[in-house]
């Protein structure tokens, strides 16, 4: 495993690790992430299932969940909670690795993780193209929808209990923060 503190971790690095080991690679650094909680999965999946069968109906894309590398630099390889790729750009997927940048990334916040969450990977994101960033809030039963514009992401919708989860990116599909939330 890479162990020097003067040099930054690579793609290569990255790789060496065993499979299904709990690290990110975010600006040359591997981040270790802890198993998420009970409800940050409760939330991962319902969403997940939701998304995946009005995508499916509609035949608009694919939703893959955590854990998947997405590979965005030699430097930066991150696993997002759920990711959406549309139909028309899903023909150019490979079965090994994911090296298409997603037209969604969705992160649900954990205290380990929330930081990198709303600074470097959000930076990463935006850089690398993905059009929507979804950011849920289990903690504060929130969802900032937010959408790219030029060089930063923009709120389009910041949602809180009573609301219902929509996006221009999923032409009617609803959902009912009380059903996102629900334990």
């Amino acid at each position: 495993m890479f162990e020097t503190l003067d040099k930054k971790a690579t793609i290569q690095d990255y790789e060496c690790l065993p499979e299904g080991a709990p690290y990110q690679l975010i600006g040359g650094e591997l981040i270790m992430s802890p198993s998420p909680s009970f409800f940050h999965q409760r939330i991962q999946y319902r969403l997940a299932t939701a998304l995946t069968a009005f995508a499916e109906r509609h035949k608009l894309g694919i939703i893959v969940g955590s854990p998947l590398d997405v590979f965005f630099t030699d430097e930066d390889i991150y696993q997002p909670d759920l990711i959406f790729i549309r139909a028309d750009r899903a023909r150019n997927l490979q079965k090994d690795k994911l090296r298409i940048v997603p037209d969604l990334v969705v992160e649900v916040l954990s205290p380990s993780n929330a930081y990198y969450d709303f600074t470097r990977k959000k930076e990463m994101y935006c850089a690398r193209g993905v059009e929507e960033y979804w950011i849920i809030d289990p903690e504060q039963e929130t969802v900032d929808v937010m959408i790219k514009h030029g060089e930063f992401y923009q709120t389009q919708r910041f949602l809180k209990q009573g609301a219902s989860l929509e996006s221009n990116m999923f032409p009617g599909f609803q959902m009912p923060l009380s059903e996102l939330f629900a334990f």
